[in-house]
């Protein structure tokens, strides 16, 4: 909507911290104009050609969300795409797990479960790499996931990666979040912000 600030957000479904971050972004939807728009991003893309693996993943697992998520975005659009990931994670948290099943969260979007055959193959890849690739190269690949892009009714655009959270603020305080994100990160030549030590995350239920 042109009086709406959209949010794109560039997210890999594997990442908790991302997570949090997305259930503040859906906190501040509620008490300011903003509009979400959702992309995939990877953290195998991202970590490619390292010597270490942070993410712990020498499988390659972490691949069949993300080919899954850009299944969803190609054949059903960006907003199914949101209904998938929150589905993934609602329901992670009401079994207790790391993250949610797959299939079962697709069924829950109201998308067809066959998305997950995606998965399994290098079919998406490609669709993988491009909506990491738009996202990452607003804001340099020495940072992870998520990335936000927030674009005012008048056009101006401001990047930055994070917030990383370990619990997610509501109401006023997700929105003065919000508000004192855009300030600094829109200020010409700002690099880096950090706060104490990241503690473990703390789910909202």
């Amino acid at each position: 909507m042109a009086d709406k600030t959209i949010a794109d957000l560039w997210f890999d479904p594997s990442c908790p911290y991302t997570w949090l971050t997305t259930c503040w972004l859906l906190e501040v939807a509620e008490v300011r104009p903003v509009e979400i728009r959702w992309h995939v991003m990877s953290l195998s893309v991202l970590n490619e050609g390292r010597d270490d693996d942070p993410e712990g993943d020498p499988e390659g697992w972490l691949w069949v969300p993300v080919r899954i998520c850009a299944a969803v975005a190609r054949h059903h659009g960006h907003e199914a795409l949101g209904r998938f990931y929150r589905a993934l994670w609602s329901q992670a948290r009401e079994n207790g797990d790391w993250m949610g099943e797959l299939t079962g969260a697709l069924a829950a979007a109201g998308l067809p479960t066959e998305l997950f055959e995606a998965g399994q193959g290098t079919d998406y890849d490609d669709l993988v790499r491009a909506s990491h690739a738009e996202g990452v190269g607003l804001v340099g690949d020495h940072v992870g996931t998520p990335i936000i892009a927030a674009t005012t009714p008048g056009g101006g655009r401001t990047a930055f990666f994070g917030p990383v959270i370990s619990r997610v603020p509501t109401g006023e305080e997700a929105a003065r979040l919000w508000d004192g994100t855009l300030l600094v990160a829109g200020v010409r030549g700002f690099h880096t912000l950090k706060g104490v030590p990241p503690a473990e995350p703390q789910f909202p239920r």
